[in-house]
């Protein structure tokens, strides 16, 4: 029984690990190419080889999952909204690859 239970644990986080790996890799491809325009045209984030200057440098800002969702949604400044654009589902993908590779959280 009792290792029954602990496979199960084990088996339980490597499940919820792939699918944080699969939300990442799926919010990589909105921030590269999903989104129009891309994110990467904009914004600095190493992780996506991105160099952009006209929107803050999300390596140095490290955004929580909350804040880039909210940004996306609605657009901040002269960063246009995509809520309209965008799923829910390709929104929640970005917003978690942007936090989790700059550390900002969710």
């Amino acid at each position: 029984m009792i290792k029954r239970c602990v496979f199960g644990l084990a088996f339980g986080l490597w499940g919820a690990h792939a699918l944080a790996d699969d939300l990442a890799s799926q919010g990589k491809i909105v921030f590269m190419e999903a989104a129009q325009p891309a994110c990467s045209i904009c914004h600095t984030l190493s992780d996506a080889g991105a160099t952009g200057e006209i929107g803050p440098n999300l390596d140095e800002l490290a955004p929580s999952q909350e804040q880039v969702r909210n940004a996306v949604k609605g657009g901040v400044g002269l960063m246009p909204a995509f809520g309209d654009t965008l799923t829910e589902e390709q929104i929640k993908a970005v917003a978690h690859y942007v936090a989790s590779i700059t550390g900002g959280g969710p």
